[in-house]
C-alpha cells in the first residue's frame, strides 16, 4: 500500500518510539536493524537496504512517498501499544 507523508511526520514517529522499538521492528518484519533506520531516513546502505521509500523536497523536509507501509504500521502500532500501557 503506497502512502504519503512528510518528512518531520515520519522523523515524530521514529523519534517517539520507545526504546528498542527499532529492534522490535527488525525482528518482527525480519529485517536488518539498519534496513528499519533507513526507513525512517536513515542512510546505510552498507549494512541495511533501501525500504522504497522516495523523498521530494518541500516543507516540513519534504514528502516522503513510501511504497509499502509495512514498517510504519509496526511502528504505529507500537506507538499505540505504549499510550495504553
Amino acid at each position: 500500500m503506497n502512502r504519503t507523508i512528510t518528512f518531520n511526520e515520519l522523523r515524530k514517529i521514529k523519534d517517539s518510539l520507545p526504546t528498542g522499538s527499532m529492534h522490535r521492528i527488525a525482528d518482527e518484519l525480519n529485517l536488518s536493524v539498519e534496513t528499519v533506520r533507513n526507513f525512517f531516513g536513515g542512510h546505510n546502505f552498507k549494512d541495511g537496504k533501501s525500504v522504497g521509500i522516495h523523498l521530494e523536497p518541500g516543507p516540513d523536509g519534504g514528502l516522503v512517498l513510501l511504497d509499502d507501509t509495512t514498517v510504519l504500521d509496526k511502528a504505529i502500532a507500537i506507538l499505540k501499544e505504549a499510550q495504553s500501557a
